[in-house]
């Protein structure tokens, strides 16, 4: 099978979808890459060092798209890219396509493209394979994101994480206890910080709380909890998770007007619309505005600034997949790993995921049946 590795062009974003030791192996399976020039360079991966790992360097994104069955990317294609499409290819990306534009999706219902969202990948025991590197990434960024705002000099509150002996520590809220929550949590304590958590799940926080000894003050995720954390914390991190769907709001404009001046709110669901009313998205380029004296830092490719250990942890995670997609073809994936159906948005252009067609507003066209890896249509014929 063919596989190919476009570089990343949205801004300053550094990342690349598989590392020279991810197209080694892929070759050493006896399948043939192309990866367009200086795709890893902004990571630390130069041309001939994919050259050494058995890849093909080619000179534009035209040649890595027109010659793969399978494109491998880490963001979702932009506009400029649509035309690219194979009719029939394959993408394997972070998709997010419930907060997509209408004329990616178009694209890919025209050619037929079969679209795997990395981050809606569902084992049976609700892990997310793929997705949990970028969050560890993120969770543990979180710290050193939030420390470098707060700094009076960043216009913050001027408060240092740790504390000193006889001066407060700095009171971080964390909103979702899932993986980038939970190594949101562990990352702040390192640095000194009290932490607290909050989650709609009690299994969760009883898990968190376990695993960080008890360290952490956990809470149920209510909306009068959430009144009386947000008028205490220097730091909000919110790290609420719904893949396949936009963030549900839980801090509403009302709760930010109630924060400390100079606090701080990173956003980690801005990559699904935002979990505050007062989210949107900011660029690598330019990181933060004020809303209501809060500075508020909302990324959705953060981890793009760490993009080398980003880029190996997501090789790490989607090679398996790569592996059998090429010796077993899409079905043959699905049928021996029948969870990845979960992660399958578009099969040859058509709408298959239920989550995504709701949030979408049409009917799924197209049924993969995950015990044998069949296709079977849908009910309706979308709107």
């Amino acid at each position: 099978m063919e596989f190919g590795i476009p570089k990343e062009i949205r801004d300053l974003e550094s990342r690349v979808g598989l590392t020279p030791a991810g197209v080694a192996s892929l070759v050493r399976h006896g399948h043939t890459v192309y990866v367009e020039k200086d795709a890893g360079v902004a990571a630390g991966f130069s041309d001939e060092t994919y050259r050494h790992s058995g890849a093909n360097v080619v000179y534009s994104a035209a040649e890595a798209y027109g010659r793969a069955d399978v494109v491998v990317k880490v963001t979702r294609p932009t506009a400029e890219e649509h035309g690219l499409f194979r009719p029939g290819q394959i993408l394997f990306a972070f998709l997010h396509i419930a907060v997509a534009s209408n004329d990616f999706i178009e694209a890919l219902r025209e050619k037929e493209i079969t679209a795997i969202a990395c981050e809606m990948i569902r084992q049976p025991d609700g892990n997310h394979p793929i997705l949990v590197p970028m969050s560890e990434v993120a969770g543990r960024l979180a710290p050193v994101v939030a420390g470098q705002l707060l700094m009076t000099t960043s216009g913050g509150r001027g408060t240092l994480l740790s504390g000193i002996p006889g001066v407060p520590r700095g009171a971080v809220v964390i909103i979702g206890g899932g993986v980038l929550g939970a190594n949101a949590a562990r990352a702040f304590l390192n640095f000194g910080s009290q932490v607290v958590v909050l989650d709609s799940d009690v299994n969760c926080l009883q898990r968190l709380d376990e695993m960080l000894n008890g360290r952490v003050t956990t809470m149920l995720s209510t909306n009068y909890n959430l009144d009386r954390v947000t008028e205490f914390a220097d730091v909000i991190v919110g790290a609420v998770l719904s893949p396949g769907q936009r963030a549900p709001i839980v801090i509403t404009r009302k709760m930010v007007q109630h924060m400390r001046p100079g606090a701080v709110f990173i956003d980690f669901s801005i990559d699904q619309g935002g979990c505050s009313e007062t989210s949107r998205p900011t660029t690598l380029r330019d990181q933060t505005y004020v809303v209501d004296g809060v500075i508020h830092h909302c990324v959705p490719n953060l981890t793009a600034a760490v993009a080398r250990t980003t880029s190996y942890g997501l090789t790490n995670s989607l090679l398996p997949y790569l592996l059998e997609l090429g010796e077993f073809g899409i079905m043959g994936l699905v049928g021996r790993r029948p969870y990845v159906a979960s992660g399958i948005n578009l099969y040859q252009g058509k709408l298959s995921n239920s989550e995504i067609a709701k949030a979408l507003g049409r009917d799924i066209e197209i049924t993969l049946t995950r015990a044998t890896g069949e296709s079977s249509p849908g009910q309706g014929g979308g709107k």
